[in-house]
Formats: C-alpha cells, sequence, structure tokens
C-alpha cells in the first residue's frame, strides 16, 4: 500500500505546526519562533557531499540572517545522533571555499518517523521515497509561508538568494512596494499598479523627482530605508 504523500502548504497559507527533536534540543513549532522569520530547510541525508557545503555555507550566515530577525531551522530524515556526528566532523574535518572551524548552531530537526517532511510535502517519490527533496520555506513573524524553494537532489541551494529574497520580502511588508528582478537591497523599487485608469494618468502625469514611470503600468521610486 502506498504512503500517504501531502502537498507542500501553498504560499499565504498557515506553516503546519509540529513538536519535533533536533540537534539543539526538542522545539516547538511555530510557538518557539514567535515575532520571527524563519529559513525552514530540508536536505536529503547526513553525510552527503552537497549538503555538507549547504550547511557550511548557511552555518557561515547564520549572524546575517539573525540580524534579519530570522532564524535557521533544518531537517533531514536522519538522527539526532546521525546529526551531531555529521556536524562534528564538518567543524573538525572539513574546509571548503576558505570556510573550516564551522560550527552549526542552528537547530538541525531529527525526523526519523518522516512525520514534518510529510506535513511540509518534502517527500516527493518520483526523486526519492526515503529522502526529503531541498526544500526552502520563508515562513514569516506571523507563521504564514511567504516563498517556498524545491531544489533536485544533486544541485546545491544559493544561500545567498534566500538572503536577498527575504529581504524583498521584508522591505515589501515594509513599505507596501514590490520588487524588480534581480533587485538588490538599495535599487530601485516598484510602485503598486494603480487601481483605475484615471489613476494611472494622474499617476504618470506627477512623475517627477519622487518616481519615474517608465508607462502607466510600471512606475519606480528609490528604494525606502
Amino acid at each position: 500500500m502506498n504512503e500517504q504523500i501531502n502537498p507542500m502548504p501553498l504560499i499565504g497559507e498557515k506553516a503546519p505546526s509540529f513538536e519535533a527533536e533536533t540537534t539543539q534540543g526538542p522545539i516547538k513549532f511555530p510557538d518557539n519562533y514567535k515575532g520571527k522569520w524563519v529559513i525552514f530547510f530540508s536536505h536529503p541525508a547526513d553525510f552527503t557531499p552537497v549538503c555538507t557545503t549547504e550547511f557550511m555555507t548557511f552555518a557561515s550566515m547564520d549572524d546575517e540572517f539573525k540580524k534579519l530577525n530570522a532564524e535557521l531551522l533544518g531537517l533531514s530524515i536522519d538522527s539526532t545522533y546521525s546529526h551531531i556526528a555529521w556536524l562534528r566532523t564538518i567543524k573538525e574535518k572539513i574546509e571548503y571555499k576558505g570556510m573550516k572551524n564551522i560550527e552549526i548552531n542552528f537547530p538541525v530537526i531529527s525526523d526519523l518517523t518522516m512525520d514534518v517532511a510529510r506535513k511540509f510535502g518534502m517527500l516527493q517519490p518520483a526523486a526519492s521515497t526515503t529522502q526529503a527533496v531541498r526544500a526552502v520555506f520563508i515562513i514569516d513573524p506571523k507563521a504564514t509561508v511567504r516563498a517556498i524553494l524545491c531544489y533536485p537532489l544533486s544541485n546545491g541551494r544559493n544561500m545567498d538568494e534566500v538572503k536577498r529574497l527575504l529581504i524583498a520580502m521584508q522591505h515589501s511588508d515594509e513599505h507596501n512596494i514590490a520588487t524588480p528582478a534581480n533587485w538588490q537591497l538599495g535599487d530601485d523599487v516598484i510602485v503598486p499598479p494603480p487601481g483605475s485608469c484615471g489613476t494611472a494618468k494622474e499617476r504618470v502625469d506627477k512623475a517627477g523627482d519622487d518616481y519615474e514611470c517608465l508607462d502607466w503600468f510600471i512606475c519606480l521610486k528609490k528604494c525606502p530605508h
């Protein structure tokens, strides 16, 4: 009999709640993360090369995410003992791209029963029946899923993109703006589109020092800080 595979929670939905054992002790989600953004990511297995480079990179950026009011939270379908052995090996033996003696301080969930992975739709049978895919859920302080990134087992994630997207969403929330392609902090931002023809014409007519319009439907202004 095939095991039930849950779909991933959709953007805009509440992230599933759960309790789990981790390398930093038991956690209760989302209760332990109230008021915080959470970067929740899965990896296929401990002691695998791609995952090792990802964890080292995430760990090297942990303080950067904390400054953005975001906490890292990892998961794989391995035991806590396996996690600890792997993380110790990373700290004591692995050097990669100038990173060495890297200590992974963020929690890594042990999900031997696959309960959490199933809740988040991280098990995709066409990719693997026993490993979670490389999924990233960016979850806001209200425990709402705001973004989902998925990668195949063979290719590592871009952590700079995860950080860039987090900053972009935080700016959109705070300033009621959108961000264009390849946006980086400091670049111009997009003013929300007009709701009527009259508003569109007025916006174009008033363009000047505060903002510029490329056409009625796309107006840009300086990045608010």
